[in-house]
C-alpha cells in the first residue's frame, strides 16, 4: 500500500462493527450519548484504521485480570456478511460489489489479514476470477471508456468495485492497443 494511494485511503475508512470491551468516560457521543460514558459491550462501527488499532493493541493487565484484554473486539463490516457470502457463492455476477463497498476486495483483503477465514478467502478469490472474465468480455465490447453504462451488461457494469474497474479500463486499452497495432501490421 502506498501512502498516496485513494484507494487503500478509503478502504481504511471503511466503518467496521467493534464491540467495546471496557467502559470509557467522555466517549458516549460516538453511541449518541455525549453526557454518558461508553459503556462496556456497547457496539460502534468505527473506520478500519482505528478499529485495528483498538482490537490489536491490549490493554495493561490489572490485578484482577490474568492476561491483557483488547479495546475491543472487532466483527466482520455488513459487505463481508453471511447474507452477503451466500449470494456470491450462488452466483458472483449477480451481486453489484460497489452497492456492499467501493473498495470491496481492498476490504476483504484487509479483513482477511485480521480474521482467519479460509471460506471468506475462498469465496472473494471465486468471485473475482469469475467476474474477470465477464469483465473482459465487456471490456472487449465497449466502444470507448467513456461508454461505461452504454454497453452490454448495464448493471454489471455499473456494480463493478474500483479494483473491478481498473481491470475493465486496462482489459478495454489493451483491447485497443491490440487492434492500433493489428491495423499498423495490415498497412505493412
Amino acid at each position: 500500500m502506498s501512502y498516496y494511494d485513494v484507494d487503500a485511503i478509503l478502504t481504511d475508512s471503511e466503518k467496521v462493527p467493534c464491540k467495546f470491551e471496557l467502559e470509557i468516560a467522555q466517549l458516549g457521543y460516538l453511541d449518541n450519548d455525549p453526557a454518558q460514558p461508553l459503556k462496556t459491550g456497547t457496539t460502534v462501527g468505527l473506520p478500519l484504521w482505528l478499529a485495528e488499532l483498538l482490537a490489536l493493541a491490549n490493554r495493561a493487565p490489572s490485578s484482577s485480570d490474568e492476561d491483557a484484554k483488547s479495546f475491543v473486539s472487532l466483527n466482520l463490516p455488513p459487505a463481508l456478511s453471511n447474507e452477503v457470502m451466500s449470494a456470491l457463492k450462488a452466483d458472483p455476477r449477480a451481486v453489484p460489489l460497489r452497492d456492499q463497498s467501493h473498495n470491496f476486495y481492498g476490504l476483504g483483503t484487509r479483513m482477511l489479514d485480521l480474521f482467519e477465514e479460509a471460506e471468506i478467502c475462498a469465496i472473494l478469490r471465486k468471485t473475482f476470477v469469475t467476474r474477470a472474465a465477464d469483465i473482459a468480455l465487456h471490456a472487449r465490447k465497449a466502444g470507448g471508456a467513456e461508454d461505461l453504462g452504454a454497453i452490454a451488461g448495464e448493471d454489471f457494469v455499473r456494480g463493478m468495485e474500483e479494483w473491478e474497474r481498473l481491470l475493465f479500463k486496462n482489459a478495454h486499452d489493451g483491447v485497443k492497443g491490440t487492434k492500433a497495432w493489428m491495423e499498423g501490421v495490415k498497412k505493412h
